[in-house]
């Protein structure tokens, strides 16, 4: 028995001294209660999971689909998977030996963390980004370098990540976020490519967040594993582009020699998904209604972006024009409020519009504001109206 007078931080290991909890979630919760709040600070899609697919878990449930699977999920859903990254991005993994099914994305990105990382190694994570990869990386007892980016258009350029090599000697990875949460920008094929000729020959392996691959605007998709096969594992998922967050099922993609010692951690974690859920996502990854599904729900996020891009631009906000995933993050025009963490809760104050501070990104994101277009058109219409309210009542002229 734990004698009482013991101090509870003594218990708990020592590295969770340097981890907060997600900025994005913490800012949320404190906003969440209150009255008249209009919020467009999580990024879940405000859409219904499509009928086929819930019926896709029915089935499951009343055929007492119930018992274990296996740890890297059943083989129908990884030859699902198999199939639609062959079609959707031409990669072409083996789905006994490459692919690997997870408690969604986020559980695939520590999974893979946990495997690769000794103590003090180091992860490069291009900022702004999302900011549970620092969390992670730090859980693990790795060291993450934040790479500010946002001066290069939200693009990590070659010379940039050569410039990073040659400084750091324990580079052990690279996260990319392609499409990027908070930015919304995308890799060309040329920018990818000019990344996999620096990292080529190397031992930095590279995890590819493409979770919003099916959200991307202007043009296809490419993926990182395009043109670095071999020192690439792909992150990917049915959450976003299938409207599926609280079935938690993301898929890992990679050679056999990194999706096996990555299963082995990912099995200590979870055992096994959930039977149901992996039904559901075969049917999203493997149906031929997939494909307009995801197709009405992106048409519907490009005219709410182009309605924030619109009205945010005439208020002075400026911003990188998103073309993947479902964020607008704008630079606060000068004549209002720079801190902006200050800003997001004097916005919620005055006009219960809450909105992420972009310095939660980490380093680049100061003075930004992340806003989510997963929301209706006539909440998207409201919180522009609620903005730009603010924006008159707080400009100031700025002097010198």
């Amino acid at each position: 028995m734990i004698e009482k007078n013991i101090e509870a931080n003594h218990l708990f290991a020592s590295v969770l001294a340097n981890v907060k909890p997600s900025p994005i979630h913490a800012f949320d919760e404190k906003v969440s209660d209150l009255p008249n709040i209009l919020k467009l600070t999580i990024g879940e899609p405000d859409f219904s999971v499509p009928e086929h697919i819930k019926q896709a878990a029915v089935a499951a449930i009343l055929a007492d689909d119930s018992h274990y699977s296996v740890s890297a999920g059943t083989k129908q859903l990884r030859q699902a998977v198999s199939h639609f990254l062959a079609d959707r991005y031409d990669l072409h993994y083996d789905a006994d030996t490459e692919i690997l099914t997870t408690i969604g994305a986020t559980e695939g990105l520590y999974a893979i963390l946990s495997a690769i990382l000794d103590e003090n190694d180091e992860v490069i994570i291009p900022t702004p980004a999302y900011p549970v990869y620092a969390a992670m990386t730090r859980l693990n007892k790795g060291n993450p370098l934040l790479v500010d980016i946002s001066q290069d258009n939200f693009i990590l350029t070659p010379d940039h990540l050569r410039a990073i090599l040659a400084n750091h000697t324990h580079v052990k990875a690279l996260i990319l976020t392609n499409p990027s949460n908070p930015t919304g920008v995308t890799y060309s094929a040329e920018a990818l490519s000019d990344l996999a000729d620096v990292l080529r020959g190397t031992d930095v392996l590279v995890i590819s967040d493409e979770i919003y691959s099916e959200l991307r605007y202007d043009d296809q998709h490419v993926s990182m594993a395009t043109f670095l096969p071999d020192q690439t594992l792909v992150i990917n998922g049915v959450s976003k582009s299938h409207a599926m967050t609280g079935y938690r099922i993301g898929i890992i993609a990679g050679p056999a020699a990194l999706i096996t010692p990555v299963n082995m951690v990912h099995s200590f974690i979870i055992m096994t998904p959930s039977n149901p859920a992996m039904a559901a996502a075969t049917e999203a990854f493997d149906s031929n209604l997939s494909a307009s599904d995801t197709e009405k729900m992106k048409n519907a996020y490009r005219e709410r972006r182009d309605l924030l891009v619109s009205k945010m631009t005439a208020l002075g906000f400026e911003m990188a024009r998103p073309s993947g995933a479902f964020y607008i993050f704008a630079k606060i025009p000068e004549n209002l409020n720079q801190d902006d963490v200050a800003f997001a809760y004097d916005l919620v104050d005055q006009e219960k519009l809450a909105v992420v501070p972009g310095s939660g990104f980490g380093p680049g994101g100061e003075g930004y504001i992340r806003l989510s277009y997963a929301a209706s058109m006539a909440m998207l219409t409201d919180a522009m109206a609620r903005l730009s309210s603010y924006c008159a009542n707080n400009s100031a002229t700025r002097i010198g």
